[in-house]
């Protein structure tokens, strides 16, 4: 039998290959996505997600905003869609909002991933967590598209096996498996720089190290048993407060390290998402990056590795770029409408910004060559915003400073260089290198306000992997960063890898 190539009359099933090559997954929209300090704030409080809920639904909007902006395509869990406020406000609302979100369904903007299920609009099974208005407003809008209209649904497999069991073992494999591994081998990290990267202080470096290898002893026991290794089973022991819902997002105080095991439990399960599909996940502002993980991950279509220490550092040397002429931006993204992001998309400021960041991410060491063909059109797309926001009468315009920054991670070391508005800032935030071989991490970008607010457009993503082959390269681009002008060494407390990110519980493969 041959995978489904054509459409239902509303769907056009496509596979993972099939994806834009600038296609993200959101980490904002995991029904348990918190930012790391709401998270401790929550903790310490005794607060569930409900409580929170004004804040994270805000944040998450914006962070949903930020992906329809930034990148071509968006891969959306399908439960989200009636899960997630941020993102079913708009379908509830109908008129324009629904209308908007429709058309960027039938654009191939937005994406749902499907797991089980064979339809967008099928009924989720009985044992699934669903808010029922949220589904209803969900099936009204897929039912109101336009005849002419599909929507591309993805899917590990949509051959008609018996019991649809070539999809089921493609999804073991490539997610639930895979999810496990991750969680197993968490010990097999660096721990000191593990713990630096969360923000464990370091005199609490050993009990950290001692409470991974509960999570792992934990996690290994229940493969030996042949249970399946799950996000909430883990949450269940870890993190959450025994007796309650795991929906409800109550996270205990009394067990050890509760909001830095669930960071890594949330990153984990959605870089997972990222790789089953082959792209790469969209980490939000207040959240772990991947490079937390210290993988000596694959190359990918849209990033190579950058493995010499003089290529290493072009990244950080001075930029220069013109000067910016229009000094105001929308204060806040979620102050824009659906119907907003949907105009965006289709001015030429927008397609020609993705285009020169997809020239950037396709050839990263030609940084110098490409980066600021992005910044220019980056401006340039902040005036379209800001102009969209002004039609909208939703403007309240701050003062705006673009900048562009790199970030190159590296074990536990931090190296940002900031340039843009007549600057240059470069430093550096090093704990003592505690490895020997190899050292893995990676280089982001981000374009942003220098004086920003968190709910402004910015734009963060890794466009490249690194891969220092030993020590000695590491302090041959450690010295050679020491030399840029200007240079500073910061040795606080140490740096953190957050970015300036469900279930799986029966045999019946529940929602991812």
């Amino acid at each position: 039998m041959t995978d489904v190539d054509s459409s239902d009359g509303l769907m056009t099933p496509i596979r993972p290959e099939q994806l834009e090559p600038g296609a993200v997954i959101a980490q904002s929209l995991d029904n348990q996505w918190v930012p790391v300090q709401l998270t401790k704030e929550m903790i310490e409080r005794g607060r569930s997600l409900d409580q929170v809920g004004r804040q994270r639904v805000q944040e998450a909007r914006t962070e949903y905003f930020r992906s329809l902006i930034n990148a071509s395509q968006v891969v959306i869990n399908r439960a989200y869609f009636y899960n997630n406020d941020a993102i079913n406000c708009d379908l509830a609302q109908g008129g324009e909002a629904r209308t908007a979100h429709q058309r960027l369904l039938a654009s191939g903007a937005i994406v749902p991933f499907l797991l089980n299920e064979r339809h967008p609009a099928e009924e989720p099974p009985a044992h699934l967590h669903l808010r029922r208005d949220g589904f209803t407003a969900w099936q009204e809008t897929l039912a109101g598209m336009p005849a002419a209209d599909r929507v591309r649904c993805v899917r590990m497999s949509w051959n008609d096996t018996p019991g649809d069991q070539e999809n089921r073992e493609r999804t073991r494999i490539r997610l639930f498996q895979p999810f496990a591994e991750k969680v197993q081998g968490l010990t097999a990290k660096d721990i000191d720089i593990l713990a630096a990267q969360v923000g464990v202080a370091r005199e609490d470096t050993d009990r950290f190290g001692q409470r991974l290898g509960e999570v792992v002893g934990f996690s290994n026991d229940l493969s030996v048993r042949r249970q399946p290794v799950v996000r909430n089973t883990l949450y269940e022991e870890f993190v959450s407060v025994p007796g309650t819902n795991i929906a409800e997002g109550r996270y205990d105080r009394d067990k050890p390290f509760a909001a830095e095991i669930k960071q890594l439990l949330d990153l984990i399960y959605n870089v997972n998402l990222a790789d089953a599909l082959g792209r790469y996940p969209l980490t939000p502002v207040g959240s772990l990056r991947r490079v937390v993980l210290q993988e000596a991950r694959e190359a990918r279509a849209t990033a190579g590795f950058v493995e010499d220490p003089e290529q290493l550092l072009t990244l950080l040397q001075r930029h220069t770029f013109a000067t910016v002429q229009d000094h105001l931006t929308p204060s806040a993204v979620n102050a824009l409408d659906l119907q907003d992001i949907w105009r965006l998309r289709q001015t030429s400021a927008w397609n020609e910004y993705i285009r020169a960041f997809d020239t950037l991410t396709a050839a990263p060491e030609a940084f110098h060559d490409s980066v600021g063909r992005v910044f220019d059109r980056y401006v340039r797309l902040n005036s379209e915003i800001l102009r969209l926001a002004r039609e909208g009468r939703h403007a309240r315009p701050n003062h705006w400073r673009p900048v562009v920054e790199v970030v190159v991670t590296l074990g536990a070391a931090v190296f940002t260089a900031v340039s843009g508005d007549d600057m240059w800032e470069v430093a550096g935030s090093i704990l003592p290198l505690t490895v020997s071989g190899s050292l893995t991490g990676s280089v982001q970008l981000v374009l942003r306000n220098r004086t920003a607010g968190r709910q402004e457009q910015k734009f963060a993503r890794e466009i490249a992997a690194v891969r220092l082959a030993s020590e000695r390269e590491w302090s041959h681009f450690h010295d050679l960063v020491r030399r840029l002008p200007g240079y500073r060494d910061g040795r606080g407390p140490g740096p953190t890898g957050t970015a300036s990110t469900t279930t799986q519980d029966n045999e019946d493969l529940p929602e991812y």
